[in-house]
């Protein structure tokens, strides 16, 4: 099996650590404070290729002067990161399409390819942030200030978006020349000339020397089925664990439907699985529990816990803030000693096969020196008793 490490990029909250509480609204990041996470976040890749961690991945998120993710552009970092290192592979959880020129997207990515000498993988999500999308995307993708009918016209739009900017990569990416003529672009725009006269096509510049390798967020039946035909990896988290095997098993039946392949039990999918040890059970929960319930304090609004299960065994309805029993019950998050995590992530791996596990070991509000540290009782203490 493989590992990865997943960091948001959060800043260093005191307030948190002291089991005291803000409203996220309340809160304010200094610029030193955001320039510490983000020096921090290339010194723990560096430290995770040290430790053995097979990929490293940072998130992209925009104007959070809150401070929960402060890494506007992963690309960036990684390339640095890969000039720092030699083995590891490393992407992002997730570029958020909509909010970038698709063409733009392929050539940065597409340089940090090449950088790494193969080594980056391209991670693509539709967004979650209205003040991101609204302010950065250039046809509007927002879904979440919206609730019945609007929202579902709303989602529907932001799929439609999504996958025009995802054929535009794919196929400029692909291509040694493209043109491309959809609902939101065309390219080369008509009436568009060159030293030669008029342009019919597009060459991008520089063109990958390596295999791309897409991987999508997946939350819902659709993208699921999205993901399968176009050929993406998928990536699952914050959902109960029945619901993540379900959707595991029919994303290999789909892709098999769509591509004629019959990919390995794990192959193409990665669980992303929140943790924290500590040298007592209680120990663990006391501290993890203040991040667990920072993090929620961030994204339940979000809806980031329709994954949950209810009371009733459906997914659970909107507004839920989960408590830390809750998510350790749905084998969402696993907190506790390094024998109560790598039971955990031992269940995980005989339901689903599972290939390639990528671990968050920093809750938001705890600093980086506790990532470090949990990086490293990860590695050393629960990998040796997964075999």
């Amino acid at each position: 099996m493989r590992y990865g490490v997943f960091y948001f990029g959060s800043i260093e909250m005191a307030d948190v650590q002291n089991g005291q509480w803000l409203p996220a609204g309340q809160r304010r990041a200094s610029r030193e404070e955001v320039w510490h996470a983000t020096e921090r976040l290339l010194e723990l890749g560096v430290l995770a290729e040290d430790l053995g961690y097979d990929s490293y991945w940072l998130a992209e998120h925009h104007f959070q002067h809150e401070g929960y993710e402060v890494v506007p552009n992963s690309l960036m970092l990684e390339a640095n990161l890969v000039a720092r290192t030699r083995r590891i592979q490393v992407g992002a959880m997730f570029n958020i399409v909509p909010q970038w020129h698709p063409l733009r997207l392929a050539e940065d990515f597409s340089t940090l390819l090449n950088l790494s000498g193969g080594r980056a993988v391209l991670g693509v999500g539709r967004g979650t942030v209205p003040r991101e999308l609204r302010s950065l995307a250039l046809h509007q993708a927002d879904i979440h200030l919206a609730e019945g009918d609007a929202r579902a016209a709303a989602d529907e739009q932001n799929r439609e978006v999504f996958a025009e900017y995802m054929e535009i990569i794919r196929t400029a990416l692909a291509n040694e020349t493209f043109s491309y003529k959809g609902k939101f672009f065309e390219f080369p725009p008509p009436g568009t000339t060159g030293p030669d006269g008029p342009v019919e096509s597009l060459s991008l510049l520089p063109g990958p020397l390596h295999p791309v390798d897409i991987w999508q967020a997946v939350t819902s039946p659709p993208t699921l089925s999205y993901a399968a035909e176009v050929g993406h990896g998928c990536v699952w988290w914050n959902q109960h664990h029945s619901f993540i095997e379900s959707q595991w098993k029919r994303y290999a039946e789909l892709y098999a439907e769509h591509h004629g392949v019959e990919l390995r039990p794990g192959e193409k999918r990665i669980l992303v699985l929140p943790f924290h040890i500590g040298d007592t059970h209680e120990q663990a929960w006391t501290t993890g529990r203040r991040g667990h319930d920072e993090f929620w304090n961030l994204l339940a609004p979000f809806g980031w816990s329709r994954g949950y299960m209810g009371p009733d065994g459906k997914p659970a309805p909107p507004g839920l803030v989960p408590t830390l029993e809750e998510s350790t019950a749905q084998k969402t998050w696993a907190v506790g000693t390094a024998e109560e995590v790598a039971e955990v992530v031992a269940h995980h791996r005989d339901a689903l096969g599972l290939e390639h596990l990528v671990l968050f070991p920093h809750f938001p509000g705890h600093t980086y020196d506790m990532a470090a540290e949990q990086m490293r009782r990860f590695a050393e203490d629960v990998v040796p008793m997964l075999g």
